[in-house]
């Protein structure tokens, strides 16, 4: 493996664990507007002037990604099933492959069944740049498993063993068999205002935004890239 393709993979491996993000080193402008003009890949991306005008980072940074992306994913897209074996090469002491399916998902927007390199940075863009209210929307679009706009116990155990899982038990090794269960009702104290069972978008906003580690953990994103 060339020593571009190991700093390739230590940068992945830095940033996947806060949301599959792939970073890359530095890259000439023409060397990727090459790459745009001759690739033959089985997606041809947006122009880099255009997919800055969408999103919120500058054509530099967007290279970086793109390359990023393409030498992961060379045809242009990812489906479901290599999204997992990339994410899995970041946690290799557990399974991940449920909770990659919840990112898929999220990531997967058109709900064609693959994330284009456009698909990629826009959640991206969201989760790094956006605005408080943007990334808690994103947020609870993951934990919302089917869409309906609220969060259930159902779902929400469903992500926490999935994160469990992921994580392995040489993470938590005396992890009790309950612990999502008990994690998931220390959720629904905090953030299930009206005690009705589930969690809407607004209490889920206004709960996370009285939360002092969830606001700092927010803010971890902000200088990733």
């Amino acid at each position: 493996m060339s020593q571009c393709r190991k700093r390739c993979r230590r940068q992945l491996t830095k940033v996947a664990r806060y949301f599959y993000r792939f970073l890359t080193g530095t890259l000439t402008q023409d060397s990727v507007e090459d790459d745009f003009e001759l690739s033959t890949v089985c997606h041809r991306p947006e122009s880099m002037d255009k997919l800055e005008e969408l999103t919120k980072f500058t054509k530099k940074e967007l290279q970086v990604l793109y390359r990023g992306f393409k030498n992961e994913c060379p045809s242009g897209v990812v489906n479901e099933d290599n999204f997992k074996t990339i994410y899995s090469q970041f946690f290799p002491q557990g399974d991940s492959s449920m909770y990659a399916h919840f990112l898929f998902e999220a990531f997967d927007t058109n709900k064609n069944g693959s994330v284009s390199f456009e698909d990629f940075v826009f959640g991206l863009s969201i989760i790094l740049r956006g605005t408080i209210n943007d990334r808690l929307n994103w947020a609870f679009n993951l934990y919302d498993l089917n869409k309906d706009g609220c969060i259930t116990k159902e779902e929400m155990l469903d992500i926490m063993k999935s994160i469990y899982d992921m994580m392995g038990k040489c993470t938590y090794p005396s992890m009790q068999e309950d612990a999502p269960i008990e994690h998931v009702e220390s959720f629904f104290q905090k953030m299930d205002q009206n005690k009705d069972g589930v969690v809407t978008i607004e209490e889920f906003i206004e709960s996370c935004k009285k939360d002092e580690n969830i606001m700092q953990s927010m803010q971890l994103f902000d200088n990733v890239i």
